[in-house]
């Protein structure tokens, strides 16, 4: 007997911690992007897929379900197996919500094992998100973290998330820092995998008084910021944080530890190289050579992060504006818990 349950309905049991969903798509495809909090239990290993797939081209669908069935059939026992193994009210997807998904359900519903199957699958998901996005009524007084590079932005804001302070941490979501050297030594999440994490903290943050999250350009790494933060940008509290320059290189050494990732760092600079002052690019590639890093971190910040950021800056009113001095990033931390501590109002509804 089959159990289908909408995507609204699965989303609110997985928020109340009422229900595990279970992801039976190949590895490949539970890792490109899935629903968050998802377990996979694949149904198919990527080469199974990739001949069932091929037998569906190429010779029919009739042969391609055959065959499905003889390699479901080796593997049968381990799968029921690990269904086994969940404890509680549990609920598969697959992509569209077609053979795989139903084909667990309805094997596991003659071993006793009772499954919700999501409709639609993951594709109806990713519309859920995609619709959220451009309709969510999101109306949070925004608070935006800008300054020059290294003023440790991303440090303050995590920290003001530990103490619960209701945070949107960008960066994280797209798994990059959100420049050219960001990505070194991460793995960047596409626009699927960013999407539908910052719909799930939004949905969290939405009666929120106020928000907080960096003042990062429309592209972070792999992702593009949708037009609802945009907004929150354009109609927020910008907040420019400012620290000595020492300290700035300091926290970019600890933050991205060049000496581990020299080629990557070679790489990235090759990509801005062209956008620098003949004589200094040259610099700054000698000292990349020399492992001279605290060198190439003040050239870079001197001669292209700085000025892009002043530009930055001027874009928005100083109606908008609030600056701050700091000796670190601990001050600069309680300058901001300060400044959006006097302003806040109690959480809505």
């Amino acid at each position: 007997m089959d159990r289908n349950i909408t995507i609204e309905e699965l989303l609110k049991l997985a928020n109340q911690n009422e229900i595990t969903m279970i992801d039976v798509r190949s590895p490949s495809e539970f890792q490109n992007a899935t629903i968050p909090g998802s377990i996979n239990i694949p149904f198919f290993t990527d080469q199974e897929r990739a001949e069932v797939g091929t037998l569906y081209k190429q010779v029919s669908p009739e042969a391609a379900q055959e065959r499905g069935l003889e390699i479901a059939s080796a593997k049968l026992p381990a799968f029921v197996q690990s269904f086994k193994e969940i404890e509680g009210e549990k609920a598969v997807f697959c992509w569209r919500g077609g053979m795989r998904s139903k084909t667990t359900a309805t094997v596991l519903e003659l071993m006793k094992i009772h499954v919700f199957r999501l409709e639609g699958g993951f594709r109806s998901y990713r519309k859920w998100v995609v619709d959220r996005l451009e309709t969510m009524d999101f109306t949070p007084h925004a608070y935006i973290l800008d300054g020059n590079t290294g003023t440790g932005k991303t440090a303050i804001l995590r920290g003001l998330q530990q103490e619960g302070l209701p945070v949107i941490d960008l960066e994280k979501l797209a798994n990059h820092r959100g420049s050219i050297f960001g990505g070194i030594g991460l793995e960047p999440h596409n626009q699927k995998v960013f999407d539908s994490l910052l719909v799930q903290r939004m949905e969290q943050l939405k009666n929120s008084s106020f928000v907080l999250f960096e003042g990062e350009s429309r592209r972070v790494g792999k992702a593009l910021l949708p037009p609802v933060i945009e907004k929150l940008k354009d109609k927020g509290t910008h907040i420019f944080i400012n620290l000595p320059m020492e300290e700035r290189i300091q926290t970019i050494l600890d933050d991205y530890q060049p000496w581990e990732h020299q080629h990557e760092c070679m790489e990235a600079f090759s990509r801005i190289k062209a956008r620098i002052h003949t004589p200094i690019a040259e610099e700054v590639e000698q000292a990349l050579k020399n492992e001279e890093y605290s060198l190439v971190v003040r050239r870079l910040l001197e001669y292209y992060y700085d000025p892009r950021y002043q530009y930055a800056a001027e874009q928005y009113p100083e109606a908008q504006k609030i600056t701050i001095h700091a000796h670190n990033i601990a001050e600069a931390k309680d300058k901001v818990r300060q400044i959006v501590s006097k302003q806040r109002i109690p959480q809505k509804g």
